[in-house]
């Protein structure tokens, strides 16, 4: 028995290192793999067709032959388009105040005719700093008629009852734009209180003026109580697109105003000078403050939304402009 076991284990360490044994079949082609601790068995199909050969590719080539041209089998480079850019409206680079500073270049007549901003952009330019350039230029618009025709009356004749119209009209404005800046929740408002630029105060005190020599003060007209309302819903609306009133408001009255009140002053009041055209400190540096707000905020606002500021800039134009022509009505 002890010779039999010891033959036993050395027949199984023999097999145990003799190569595998094939045993091909008619259609499929078996093979028995014997191993000291386990065996196993493995089929291979014969199909008379050439071998499949596998490559490997990388992410980029199957998406550029995937998301370019099909026809491309040749390994070109894909031609990418070419990206376009829009056009930037004129002082957009420099800010929203810049922009509708051009609105108002547009606008405006100069001797009956319209001026381009590209033949007067370079002597524009100075207007912040030489605000009497610009004052000269405004009151043209005055001087045109209210038909907006662009020519010049034979004579400027300024009423005593129309300049209270107007500085009547002119106090509900102020008073409008400065109450909803002071007492709105919107953030963007706090920006604007308290800017030196305030004229409700100055123009309560020439009215009480007015009222001590018997002249009787009027109540707010049309033109003046159809902006305020038109300022009120806008308001509510709109932050952006109120300040865009809200700004110009105080630059014309800033840059245009200053020509008005020489004028009246000199035919109506004896040289008398009025608390509305003054201001305690510089008034260009208040306007540079309150135009480095703005231009900070519109950079936040949407193409969209300083599109509609442009407009409304154009609107308070065209407001303020009904409320100077009382002074002549």
């Amino acid at each position: 028995m002890m010779r039999l076991s010891c033959f036993c284990q050395h027949l199984s360490m023999d097999s145990a290192f003799k190569s595998p044994i094939f045993h091909p079949t008619a259609s499929f082609s078996h093979s028995q793999v014997s191993f000291p601790f386990f065996s196993f068995q493995a089929q291979y199909l014969s199909l008379n067709k050439p071998p499949t050969i596998l490559r490997c590719s990388n992410s980029s080539t199957i998406s550029s032959t995937t998301n370019g041209n099909n026809n491309n089998m040749a390994g070109l480079p894909v031609k990418k388009k070419r990206k376009r850019y829009r056009k930037q409206y004129p002082g957009e680079n420099e800010g929203i105040t810049e922009e509708m500073r051009f609105v108002a270049m547009r606008l405006r007549n100069i001797k009956g005719k319209k001026v381009s901003s590209d033949s007067v952009s370079d002597s524009e330019t100075d207007t912040e700093n030489n605000p009497s350039d610009q004052e000269k230029d405004d009151s043209e618009t005055v001087k045109s008629g209210e038909n907006g025709s662009g020519g010049e009356a034979e004579t400027w004749s300024p009423t005593m009852e129309g300049f209270l119209k107007y500085l009547v009209d002119s106090k509900f404005v102020f008073n409008t734009i400065e109450r909803i800046v002071d007492e709105s929740d919107d953030v963007a408002y706090a920006y604007f209180r308290k800017t030196g630029l305030e004229r409700s105060a100055g123009l309560s005190k020439d009215l009480e003026w007015f009222s001590q020599r018997d002249l009787v003060v009027p109540e707010p007209s049309n033109p003046g109580v159809s902006y305020v309302n038109y300022l009120k819903e806008l308001a509510e609306k709109s932050a952006p697109l109120f300040l865009s009133h809200f700004y110009n408001i105080y630059f014309s009255h800033i840059a245009g105003g200053q020509v008005i009140a020489r004028k009246v002053s000199d035919q109506l009041l004896e040289g008398t000078e009025l608390e509305f055209y003054k201001w305690e400190g510089d008034v260009q540096e208040s306007l540079k403050d309150v135009r480095k707000n703005l231009n900070m905020l519109g950079e936040h606002w949407s193409r969209d939304d300083r599109n509609k500021c442009l407009k409304e800039a154009a609107k308070s134009f065209k407001f303020l402009g009904q409320i100077v022509r009382l002074i002549i009505l």
